[in-house]
């Protein structure tokens, strides 16, 4: 049996301004097309199809055409949704997108109220044991109507997590396949950056102990980049699909395809797509910026440029996007900069000279008073500011 494990797509993801779906749609046009070709059996999507709860009209028309498609080439598939996606919504159109072949979970669920779903292959049956991302909240309210009585109900967090994902696995046989699916963090593996941090850390962060050792495979969500949780673990983040800021630039971006039979061990290959926008960092001074711009001039992608200087610099930006015109994040590093932070104090609004105080600032972190030309520049784009404020 031929599987494949996806996981964020971030439908309708807009980065520094620019919307990304178009290469998002790209990236989903060639698994679609390996799909087929490699002839695979089922596709696992394991959550945030999109990128906020309340999608554009376009990210999700993107999203059902692909499974549409899949459809049409005879491959089912199973979707959970993340964080980034409304339970509540995928759950209300759930029934529908059966319709087009794919089983849809949105909360999560016990194995015996759906949380188990069984798919029949055309190379034999797979059972995917589907948890949902759901917060600290959510998941204690259902486990109030779980376990009704004060002596059985679970008050913890990971307690309530480990219990429920060691449940999804009742309807594993024998003589099936059988996967576990899941949103969520896993202890010690690699972030990207991009990922929400507040999942990403104490309560939302798992052992891997807490992956029940029943599954032959753990198609993880969450982490942005493709990752195997241990050397001998089961477990895999597929990764997110296309390089979704400038933490994860340069990073080969694709999906992970399964060969696995009942009773033996998983055969996990990652397939890479090629990113329509590639994200790249690049680092210079202000000696060499010139030259390092005009070499990257024709990059295909998007560029993050830092530049280390001795002091501000006026027009920096339009120096930088004058040879890079795709160069959408220009970061000034100063090399004597003091990195304590300054302590902040209380201001009084009815006394409060912004010149005086911006003065103070650039003392602080430089160590130097500005000079005249950049105070003139700061003093008129305040003015520009508080004249927006103020119609």
């Amino acid at each position: 049996m031929r599987i494949i494990h996806t996981a964020d797509w971030h439908l309708g993801r807009r980065f520094r301004g620019i919307d990304r779906t178009s290469e998002i749609a790209i990236a989903l046009e060639q698994m679609l097309k390996q799909a087929k070709e490699l002839d695979v059996d089922a596709v696992l999507v394991a959550g945030d199809i999109f990128d906020v709860p309340n999608p554009p009209a376009y990210a999700e028309r993107i999203a059902y055409h692909f499974f549409c498609e899949l459809q049409a080439a005879g491959i089912p598939a199973i979707a959970i949704a993340g964080n980034h996606d409304s339970a509540s919504r995928i759950d209300s159109i759930a029934q529908l997108l059966s319709l087009a072949g794919v089983r849809a979970l949105g909360k999560p669920k016990r194995s015996a109220d759906g949380g188990s779903i069984t798919l029949n292959t055309k190379s034999g049956k797979l059972c995917v044991g589907a948890m949902p991302f759901a917060s600290e909240q959510r998941l204690l309210d259902a486990n109030s109507l779980w376990h009704s009585g004060d002596a059985n109900r679970r008050q913890n967090y990971r307690e309530i997590v480990t219990d429920l994902l060691q449940n999804l696995t009742r309807d594993f046989r024998d003589n099936t396949v059988n996967m576990l699916m899941a949103h969520m963090s896993i202890d010690g593996a690699r972030l990207a950056k991009s990922e929400v941090a507040y999942y990403t850390q104490e309560k939302y962060l798992h052992p891997s102990q807490t992956l029940p050792p029943e599954a032959q495979y753990v198609a993880l969500g969450h982490i942005h980049i493709h990752q195997r949780i241990a050397k001998n673990s089961p477990a895999y983040y597929s990764g997110s699909l296309i390089q979704l800021d400038f933490g994860e630039a340069e990073q080969e971006k694709g999906f992970c395809l399964i060969e696995v039979e009942p009773g033996s061990q998983a055969k996990v290959e990652f397939k890479p797509v090629a990113c329509n926008k590639p994200l790249k960092v690049l680092k210079c001074d202000n000696d060499n910026l010139d030259a390092v711009l005009e070499a990257h001039q024709y990059h295909p992608g998007f560029l993050k440029v830092i530049v280390d200087l001795d002091s501000p610099q006026i027009g920096l930006a339009d120096r930088v996007r004058q040879i890079c015109s795709q160069a959408v994040s220009i970061e000034p590093r100063y090399r004597d900069a003091p990195l304590e932070a300054t302590e902040i104090t209380n201001i009084d609004p009815n006394n409060f000279d912004p010149a005086a105080e911006f003065c103070n600032y650039y003392q602080n972190r430089l160590g130097r008073t500005p000079q005249p030309a950049v105070l003139e520049g700061f003093q008129d784009l305040y003015n520009k500011f508080k004249e927006t404020a103020n119609n």
